[in-house]
């Protein structure tokens, strides 16, 4: 798949398996960051190849799949952190005593859509397959944060959240945030239902709102999810020149990424992957 149409998302292929960065964040010296494809893993039939979801009696297949796609981009496996998905708006401040969680050390905690943090060494993993992943960078104090965003979490402000917490817990200022919108649905391939609409026009303005939701003659309606969190995240705060959208969608390249909806729901998850270096001073 060739991304050279925009300069907001790069396939890699020099590794094990390939994988979706952003310039935007590649040019942060103390980062890594990353997006899995559904290539290059060892998962079979629908979940073919890199499912990264325990929840398809795939855990075989996915335990070796993390292996690979963490050796691609270079973190450490066994550090890997876990959210806990339920499309809510929860930010867990994670630390050192939550290395391997999800992964080799089962998670003691639940309802979590966010994760944020200040330590260097611990990949912070979120789970898509439509939904929005949203990375944020705090530049100055160096902490990262990673949440997930489908459409209930973007209504309730999911990126908003995920800085407030940032503010609270490492005394980061918005101007500073450096985020990434990353790849997920467009709005030509997401037709949404009247009261899914419905709770859109009822938390943006006239103006976003224009942005954001296109009705059309059968009743329904094409959401941009991705204009919805540009939007939360300049009411956040946020420099409009430190936003970027990548500008992949899910469902037009579903041969290189899993997608809900194109696939009918049969299919595997990717993940979003970023952590601070090791050796940040």
């Amino acid at each position: 798949m060739d991304f050279s149409h925009t300069s907001k998302a790069i396939l890699e292929n020099d590794g094990k398996a390939p994988y979706i960065t952003f310039p935007a964040l590649s040019k942060i010296p103390f980062i890594k960051h990353g997006f899995s494809t559904r290539i290059g893993g060892v998962s079979k039939d629908c979940l073919s190849t890199m499912n990264l979801d325990f929840s398809r009696e795939d855990r075989a297949n996915v335990l070796k799949n993390f292996q690979i796609i963490s050796d691609s981009i270079g973190l450490k496996y066994e550090d890997l952190v876990f959210s806990h998905q339920v499309h809510k708006t929860n930010v867990r401040l994670v630390t050192n005593e939550d290395k391997g969680k999800g992964i080799i050390r089962d998670r003691d905690y639940s309802d979590i859509d966010g994760l944020i943090t200040n330590t260097p060494g611990i990949p912070l993993v979120t789970f898509y397959a439509d939904c929005v992943p949203l990375y944020f960078v705090d530049t100055k104090n160096k902490a990262i944060g990673l949440s997930h965003s489908g459409w209930r979490g973007t209504v309730s402000r999911m990126g908003e959240e995920t800085v407030e917490a940032m503010k609270k817990e490492f005394g980061s200022s918005p101007k500073d945030i450096v985020a990434v919108i990353g790849p997920s649905i467009c709005k030509d391939c997401y037709e949404v239902s009247e009261d899914v609409a419905i709770e859109f026009y009822s938390i943006f303005t006239k103006d976003q709102c224009l942005d954001i939701i296109e009705k059309k003659e059968n009743n329904k309606y094409q959401l941009d999810l991705w204009m919805a969190n540009l939007h939360i995240l300049l009411d956040a705060g946020l420099q409009a020149e430190n936003i970027h959208i990548s500008g992949v969608c899910t469902a037009c390249n579903s041969d290189l990424l899993f997608s809900h909806r194109a696939s009918k729901g049969k299919r595997g998850s990717l993940a979003a992957f970023l952590t601070i270096k090791n050796d940040v001073d």
